[in-house]
């Protein structure tokens, strides 16, 4: 009679709870509770189980059964494959350490660590920009990866070889834990960082001169002033392989300044793109008053000057611009913008004025809106009079989600003009050549 009375309850187990043993045996599996091992039953002479393919797999992974373990071995077989699989879904992998922490053995290495098609790891002989945000720029610095360097500021120290070998565009945490965003720099970040002798051609300013010009790949640009070397960088990119740039430069510490600008970008282009930058411009110390015979023979499509007196290097530089031909000048001040049009009336040179501008951006700051404690400020739509009794009567309420946080529309915004604007920099000459 007791035997019949232990299997009616078996069986009734086996039917009404089903559902609430796989649900035991899903949360056993991370609750990693004591067990008994099988060969600790087969010493105690109990009945060893016999494992199914599913039960072995299971077996395999916990090596042990717990209780709930062996009592879902009495489940069929379909069920227990179904736990299996959601088990194998919801699994947790192992922790790793962070990328940071982690630097390649190789420079091969390293190249291989990259899984876009194109990306490149960062190199030694790179230039990098190291950034640290919060509401505006409060830390950019451009540096030279190379090996056994680090990269030093306030905010704590990176070394390079942690760098190399990973790609860009990444946050890396200084030793106080204070995360650094690496990335490679553009043009226009290289020449705003780089080192300068004389003043430099503004990217904003650089991009007008080349709408002025209308420089297009192939182009045969003259400049002169090469300065620190900022506007050849970017007529060089403009002209592209097939073009050419002749730049002249009077002073001869401002040219070997303009040279090496110029050789450091393009070692760190070969590096990140695997290719050459163009080797398109041609450097020359050399006046453009008494520059007849470096001319001699060659026809420019446009023409780039940044002079103190730009008035009187105009006669050498119109014969060799071809009709029709823009002459971009590049002038600090107002009275060098009236004296250059003096000088063009009074000797009749045949060159119209078409526009004279001053380039001027403005940034600006866009952030939520944060209290005092650092949290964000919640929108809160307008209360109707009739509603103030019943809203007080009510606690606060609002649309907020503990993993999405407030939904969306529900943070204000501030926009205000960034504290720190750039101001004048310079006049901007359009003179087109014409045929008599």
């Amino acid at each position: 009679m007791a035997a019949l009375l232990h299997r009616l309850l078996t069986a009734s187990s086996r039917t009404r709870n089903r559902k609430i043993l796989v649900k035991c045996t899903k949360t056993s599996y991370f609750r990693n509770s004591p067990s008994l091992s099988v060969r600790s039953d087969e010493k105690n002479g109990s009945e060893p189980h016999q494992l199914t393919s599913g039960q072995a797999v299971l077996s395999r992974r916990t090596r042990s059964l717990s209780p709930l373990d062996r009592i879902s071995s009495l489940l069929p077989q379909d069920v227990v494959r179904q736990e299996q699989d959601g088990e194998a879904d919801i699994q947790v992998p192992a922790s790793e350490p962070l990328e940071e922490t982690q630097a390649p053995s190789s420079p091969e290495e390293g190249r291989r660590s990259p899984s876009h098609p194109g990306e490149r790891g960062l190199m030694f002989g790179e230039f990098l920009m190291a950034e640290h945000r919060k509401n505006r720029v409060q830390y950019r610095k451009m540096f030279h990866l190379q090996e056994g360097g680090r990269l030093l500021s306030s905010y704590g120290v990176i070394p390079h070889n942690q760098l190399a070998g990973h790609p860009a565009g990444r946050f890396v945490k200084t030793n106080r834990g204070i995360p650094i965003f690496i990335r490679r720099p553009s043009l226009e970040d290289f020449v705003q960082n780089m080192k300068r002798g004389p003043a430099i051609a503004y990217p904003k300013d650089a991009a007008i001169m080349l709408l002025m010009m209308d420089v297009t790949e192939g182009d045969c640009v003259l400049e002169s002033g090469s300065g620190s070397g900022a506007m050849s960088l970017f007529l060089s990119r403009a002209v592209g392989s097939k073009g050419s740039v002749l730049s002249l430069e009077l002073r001869e510490d401002h040219h070997r300044r303009a040279v090496l600008n110029y050789k450091r970008w393009r070692t760190s282009w070969a590096l990140r793109r695997g290719h050459q930058w163009p080797d398109n411009v041609d450097f020359h110390i050399s006046d453009l008053c008494t520059a007849s015979e470096l001319l001699a023979g060659r026809g420019f499509h446009s023409v780039a000057l940044d002079l103190l007196n730009p008035h009187l290097a105009l006669a050498t530089v119109l014969p060799h611009l071809l009709p029709g031909g823009v002459c971009a000048v590049y002038i600090a001040n107002i009275t060098q913008v009236v004296d250059l049009l003096e000088g063009i009336r009074c000797v009749a040179l045949p060159l119209r004025c078409e526009r004279i501008v001053e380039v001027s951006d403005r940034d600006w700051v866009v952030a939520p809106a944060l209290q005092k404690d650092g949290q964000h400020c919640i929108r809160k739509a307008p209360i109707p009079d009739s509603d103030l009794g019943r809203e007080a009567e009510t606690p606060d309420q609002t649309d907020t989600d503990d993993d999405l946080g407030p939904a969306f529309g529900n943070i204000p915004y501030i926009a205000r003009p960034h504290p720190e604007q750039t101001r004048h920099t310079a006049f901007l000459v359009k003179l087109r050549k014409f045929v008599q």
